[in-house]
């Protein structure tokens, strides 16, 4: 039985206070950080001009430029009550978040219907279907108020053909698509776990992973290599930076194993 606490010490406020005052929001590490700046629509799109320019994207037309630059102030903005991103200037934003997803289309060939899977606010679904328009792209979250934004930009942004999907994928979620996407920290071998049934034979995953992705890729193979055989693997490094990247590119070689849907677990609650 718990005991009350009878003197008039709130053990709370004491942790409180010996930590010392709390720092200002944009000086947190790790925790709900706010930018300290934010552009204009018109100011980021001429400041995305000179970054892609810089950083070999100047063939980013001006219309998808813009696009970008409409959900970089959509994203900044609704930073303010939500913890979407660690990543809060324009520059790395442009660098490290649109051009991590642009550089995709530019390695391989991509397959539609394509399933983002974890897109949190929208990587790299959005910026994908900026540049794939008149494809079926796919945006599954299971965090609701993501799932809330992400209906947002896709209104705001009057993205066609962009359906979003407000649950987890395991291996019981059965659309049918042609392609998975993900830059989800998730292990290789459970993402191909988790997409067996809706991904179709012949169909591919794509893993934009860290440059230290080598010690799943044979545990993947032991454990899912009769359903998916590595058909790609793009080592490189974002332009004119030192941020190493890699893209593994599976096949589905065989349909999985059936599953009774009856059996799938209740959702999982939510969070971050």
């Amino acid at each position: 039985m718990a005991h009350k606490n009878k003197s008039n010490i709130s053990p709370y406020k004491t942790r409180q206070e010996k930590r010392g005052p709390r720092s200002k929001p944009s000086e947190l590490k790790g925790k709900h950080r706010v930018p300290d700046k934010i552009f204009s629509v018109d100011e980021a799109n001429d400041r995305l001009f000179d970054i892609f320019k810089n950083h070999g994207f100047s063939h980013i037309s001006h219309v998808e430029r813009r696009a970008l630059a409409q959900f970089y102030v959509l994203l900044m903005e609704n930073q303010k009550k939500e913890n979407f991103t660690r990543l809060l200037t324009l520059r790395d934003t442009a660098i490290r978040q649109f051009i991590d997803c642009l550089i995709v289309r530019d390695l391989t060939k991509l397959k539609f219907p394509l399933i983002d899977v974890g897109t949190g606010p929208g990587f790299p679904g959005i910026p994908l279907k900026v540049l794939f328009p008149k494809e079926k792209i796919i945006l599954a979250e299971g965090v609701q108020r993501r799932v809330e934004f992400l209906k947002f930009v896709r209104s705001e942004l009057n993205l066609p053909n962009l359906d979003i999907i407000g649950r987890n994928i395991n291996p019981f979620f059965a659309y049918p698509v042609q392609g998975v996407i993900t830059r989800a920290v998730e292990d290789v071998r459970n993402t191909l776990k988790n997409v067996l049934t809706c991904l179709q034979t012949g169909g591919r995953v794509y893993l934009m992973k860290g440059p230290n992705v080598d010690p799943e890729i044979p545990v993947a193979a032991e454990e899912m290599g009769e359903y998916y055989k590595l058909v790609e693997d793009h080592a490189y490094t974002l332009p004119h930076t030192q941020f190493d990247r890699r893209l593994l590119v599976y096949e589905k070689i065989k349909m999985g194993p059936l599953v009774d849907f009856d059996e799938e677990p209740w959702p999982e609650d939510e969070h971050d």
